[in-house]
């Protein structure tokens, strides 16, 4: 479980298929001391197994990723390519500050970047996303967008078109990958947990 607090913006190193699985190598600053065999990290809102690791030789760690398929199909993943960046999180530990909402790390879905306008300092983002997504959104509620907790500002309906708007901050254009968003591209989704359990309890109320 993850807070969507990114502590690091990584960088693939490597992209290998392999026997049906695609291999990912990820660079971070983080230490070797910080990332242990088998333990979940959050890539750009995607939880994956690190089943390798190792110290760089100038500070920092490495580590081995692997995705199936479905997960591929379903997430940014499938696109990333050596040179991208990849927002990082660490699992949160009992007794960490959650300054964030708890994420699950499992996408929800995929939101296409429509347009960004400047806010003063700050950038308004909107997002697309598909029908079956927008019931778990509301204005001033929590959404994680590529790995980052952030506030929904608003929330719509154009030609169409569902979409939700979040404003970001200078700090958060800064550290994490969203700052590098432009118009069409996509980006991983993950709703609020509370807000799917609720939708799913009504459904079965109806």
């Amino acid at each position: 479980m993850f807070t969507g607090l990114v502590t690091d913006v990584g960088r693939v190193r490597s992209v290998e298929d392999v026997n049906g699985l695609r291999r990912v190598r990820i660079e971070s600053v983080y230490p070797a001391s910080a990332v242990q065999l088998g333990a979940s990290i959050q890539h750009s809102g995607v939880c994956l197994t690190v089943v390798d690791f190792g110290a760089k030789e100038f500070g920092g760690a490495w580590w081995l990723v692997e995705a199936i398929p479905e997960t591929l199909s379903r997430t940014t993943l499938g696109r990333w390519m050596a040179g991208s960046h990849v927002n990082l999180e660490l699992s949160l530990k009992i007794g960490d500050q959650l300054g964030g909402h708890l994420v699950y790390g499992h996408v929800d879905g995929l939101g296409i970047v429509k347009s960004i306008a400047p806010d003063g300092d700050s950038r308004r983002i909107r997002i697309e996303i598909a029908e079956p997504l927008a019931k778990f959104l509301a204005e001033k509620g929590s959404i994680c967008v590529d790995g980052v907790s952030l506030t929904v500002s608003g929330v719509g309906k154009s030609d169409g078109a569902h979409w939700f708007e979040v404003a970001i901050i200078p700090h958060t254009l800064a550290v994490t990958t969203l700052g590098a968003l432009t118009a069409g591209d996509r980006v991983n989704l993950e709703v609020d947990m509370l807000a799917r359990y609720v939708a799913r309890m009504l459904e079965w109320r109806s």
